[in-house]
């Protein structure tokens, strides 16, 4: 899973200051396939990479810059995304609506962050941050959750088959 998010979460369509990326869909779908552990793991090892300088986070970039810029704060978020959606999912596989629910309230963590860092980083102004950074992405990663419930337990059993 590490190496999918390398390889995919840098396509991005810049529309400001966050782009939209596949990271938080691959990030779901770990927390299905892995489990809680090993998907955090695999997330804090793509960060530790881009960290470092491969380019793997959005638009092909990486480096300390990005994580200290101004969507860094939405990096950073992808671990207690990874967390918060895979303790659901680990709980409540059955159960697609906690599952939604779970990914919802991760991805309102996420969001918190993220726009907070964005605030602090660039002097935005609240709104504006808002808008962004989190009020376009909803309707998109609203998406993604239900393709993830939808293909997630299958997945999990075709890898666990395997």
């Amino acid at each position: 899973m590490t190496a999918i998010l390398c390889v995919l979460a840098p396509l991005a369509l810049p529309i400001g200051p966050v782009p939209i990326s596949l990271a938080t869909f691959f990030i779901y779908l770990s927390a299905y396939v892995l489990g809680t552990t090993d998907a955090a793991i695999s997330v804090i090892v793509y960060i530790l990479l881009g960290f470092v300088g491969l380019p793997v986070f959005s638009g092909y970039s990486g480096g300390a810059v990005k994580i200290l810029g101004p969507t860094g704060g939405y990096i950073i978020g992808y671990i207690p995304l990874v967390l918060i959606t895979g303790i659901f999912v680990s709980r409540y596989i059955a159960k697609p609506y906690l599952c939604m629910a779970g990914m919802i309230l991760a991805t309102a963590v996420l969001y918190s962050i993220g726009t907070i860092w964005l605030i602090v980083s660039t002097s935005m102004d609240p709104v504006a941050a808002m808008w962004a950074g989190m009020i376009p992405f909803i309707p998109g990663d609203i998406a993604k959750m239900i393709l993830c419930i939808l293909i997630g337990p299958r997945l999990k059993k075709a890898v666990d088959r395997i």
